[in-house]
């Protein structure tokens, strides 16, 4: 009972972002099966009668769809970027298949003596096509298209992972902070969501289906249903109010997009902090529109997002900067780090490092402090005696990156047992459940404090500094020169304690948005 009062809070509190994110998922996953019906009806149809041409298309789009979501984002965000765009082409995608395929199977199962018939009345091939197979075909054709809009409600809660928005954004963010209130309220609404666009296609298919196919033309007499009879008579019209709801949709954000600055984070609590504090500084203070494309993944993809235009701004750590984009050995000097990193990005790619937050969040290793006693670890030189007994659960970042795993490998001579790549709030799951005995993690993690972690002194300095700056295009800087002023207030005003302090509120259930507004207004930024 306890656990459904919690939940109920948690909804009524968030009632606002709860809203606000399914309204963005509707709106992406009805112009994902708009686009994969109006793609694959026309295709199915064509196929019809080509063999050679059918097994290729049937075929190709099966391949399509044997994909791994996460890999098939990963080659479309190089081309489309981050946001919508690739979220859509991905589940467009994976829509095609069902819908293709039962087009082409329900137009060509038709029953040869119907076909005749039509031959026989003088109907060209055409005319039988379209008067004949399609309206018999119709709900074999249908069964597809609500498989595939069913499917895509699920499939489209991937598009938060590159700042699409949708209900998505709950479950990632439950995941990273442990928090299953957060993401039962992104995926029970998602479920919903599915049943009812199920429920609206199934009338719609009443509305579609030929005279003397639909149940209402069954020997069991019904009452009229008003309704349907509406959406038949003006079935004309309901279509193109559809068709200019989503063309406006799609115009009115590109309108906005164009004079907003994007605000863009990585995929972990003191990232989306950070990012809402940026948004609320600028939108407090300056007459900017703001928008925030948060929980965007690893480096990799934030920063690409920034240079390629998709992103105007998010916070980088210096560390980061130098080892992992620039893949520059290790420096402990932090004005050193600053100074090379600010020189170098300012050069070949145009980003400028506005001045550093105040904080350093280096990566630690950490442990459970009863199973570090009883190895007797205390750095991580002494973990490398014994890390052939232990498993590392890391973040799939922290094993490939050459400041992360492989280098430490390197160093100290680290031969783990296993190493398992998890979502930034599973590693700590691993680690309490003791399927994994070691985690990498950040300096300034709430959650080292909440879980009374360990961490491990890094002996032979390998990780560099890793201070917290906000880096952000300089095209942006020239376009709204309000922004460096305004954040470079912020200079040296976040402490390590600070950081923790914040994130920790989050760990444990809070909004990001609440926590960092709540710190701007403790110094004077915001009212």
């Amino acid at each position: 009972m306890g656990s459904i009062n919690s939940f109920i809070s948690f909804v009524i509190d968030r009632k606002g972002q709860i809203g606000d994110l399914l309204l963005q998922h509707i709106e992406l996953t009805l112009l994902a099966v708009a686009i994969s019906i109006i793609i694959g009806v026309p295709l199915g149809i064509f196929i019809v009668g080509r063999k050679k041409i059918s097994t290729f298309v049937l075929g190709l789009a099966s391949v399509m769809q044997s994909i791994p979501s996460i890999a098939l984002l990963g080659f479309l965000i190089p081309v489309f970027g981050i946001g919508s765009k690739p979220a859509i082409v991905m589940v467009v995608v994976y829509s095609l298949l069902p819908i293709i395929k039962n087009t082409f199977t329900g137009l060509n199962n038709i029953d040869e003596a119907i076909i005749e018939a039509g031959e026989g009345l003088g109907l060209t091939k055409s005319q039988i096509l379209l008067k004949v197979r399609f309206p018999l075909a119709m709900p074999v054709i249908m069964s597809g298209i609500r498989i595939s809009a069913v499917t895509a409600v699920g499939l489209m809660t991937i598009a938060a992972f590159v700042g699409a928005g949708g209900l998505g954004y709950l479950v990632f963010s439950g995941i990273q902070t442990l928090s299953n209130n957060m993401i039962l309220a992104g995926a029970i609404p998602a479920c919903i969501l599915a049943l009812v666009l199920d429920f609206v296609l199934g009338k719609v298919e009443e509305v579609v289906l030929p005279r003397g196919m639909s149940e209402a033309s069954s020997t069991r007499k019904r009452k009229p249903n008003k309704v349907l009879i509406l959406a038949k008579k003006y079935r004309i019209a309901l279509i193109a109010l559809i068709v200019i709801v989503i063309a406006s949709s799609i115009g009115y954000n590109y309108y906005n997009n164009r004079n907003t600055i994007v605000i863009g984070s990585k995929n972990f609590n003191e990232q989306l902090i950070l990012g809402n504090i940026l948004g609320t500084l600028i939108e407090d203070n300056t007459d900017y529109k703001v928008k925030e494309t948060l929980n965007l993944g690893g480096t990799s993809v934030v920063f690409n997002a920034l240079k390629a235009g998709d992103v105007d701004l998010y916070v980088e750590y210096t560390g980061t900067g130098l080892v992992d984009i620039m893949k520059e050995k290790s420096i402990g000097d932090a004005d050193k780090v600053y100074d090379k990193v600010q020189t170098y990005f300012n050069k070949e790619y145009g980003i400028e490092w506005l001045k550093p937050l105040g904080f350093n969040n280096t990566y630690v290793l950490a442990m459970k402090k009863g199973e570090a006693s009883k190895y007797n670890i205390n750095s991580i030189s002494d973990l490398a005696k014994v890390s052939n007994q232990l498993t590392i659960g890391s973040t799939m970042e922290f094993l490939n990156r050459v400041d992360g795993y492989p280098g430490l490998q390197k160093i100290y001579g680290l031969n783990f047992k296993a190493s398992k790549g998890l979502d930034s709030g599973l590693r700590y799951s691993a680690l309490a459940s003791n399927e994994t005995q070691v985690a990498d993690a950040f300096s300034t993690d709430g959650i080292l404090q909440k879980m009374d972690l360990k961490t491990l002194t890094d002996d032979k300095h390998f990780f560099p500094p890793y201070y917290a700056v906000p880096i952000v295009k300089q095209s942006t800087l020239e376009k709204f020169p309000k922004i460096k002023p305004l954040i470079e207030k912020l200079q040296g005003k976040i402490t390590d304690e600070d950081m923790r302090k914040m994130n920790l509120k989050v760990d444990n259930g809070a909004d990001p948005k609440v926590v960092g507004d709540a710190y701007l207004r403790s110094i004077k930024m915001i009212k």
